[in-house]
């Protein structure tokens, strides 16, 4: 049997689940920040980290959302991890009392790079695949590192034919 290609192993997030899981994400997240429990601000890591963070920031009632922009991924192929804005330094300081928020974890080079930048943040992410989740603190379900997650912002939709045919 041939080796499949990366979007051959998928698994499809609808909207449904992801707003199931980034609210599973909150309420594990939900009075564990450094401030008795809570936390001051959130980091996303856009794109992914978008959803998610502004289901949690709702849920969590947090006012104070960000972004940090980091290309890594062009179309299916990882390459290195770059910094195309981040957010007030002011703000984030180095990360104390701030979630860190993003779609998935996969190989963790970019969570490794925000790592560096705001060591004491915490870093949650809705999904993990095994290489990455050394880099995150908290995430809610794992996937295996060869499954190509297809996120419902990448999606449309359109009729599928049977697997036996029409």
């Amino acid at each position: 049997m041939a080796d499949k290609l990366p979007h051959e192993k998928g698994f499809h997030i609808s909207w449904d689940q992801i707003h199931r899981d980034s609210r599973a994400l909150a309420w594990r997240l939900d009075g564990h920040g450094p401030d008795d429990g809570g936390w001051k601000a959130i980091v996303a890591i856009t794109r992914g980290g978008m959803a998610p963070a502004m289901i949690i920031a709702r849920e969590l009632d947090i006012r104070l959302v960000d972004t940090i922009s980091i290309k890594s991924y062009d179309n299916q192929t990882q390459g290195a991890a770059q910094v195309l804005s981040k957010p007030d330094e002011d703000m984030v300081g180095d990360g104390t009392g701030v979630l860190v928020i993003d779609d998935l974890v996969d190989s963790g080079k970019t969570l490794e790079v925000v790592r560096k930048m705001y060591p004491k943040a915490h870093f949650a992410t809705v999904y993990a695949k095994p290489k990455g989740e050394p880099m995150v603190d908290t995430f809610i379900t794992g996937v295996s590192q060869d499954t190509w997650i297809f996120f419902p912002w990448d999606m449309a939709l359109q009729y599928v034919e049977p697997y036996r045919g029409a």
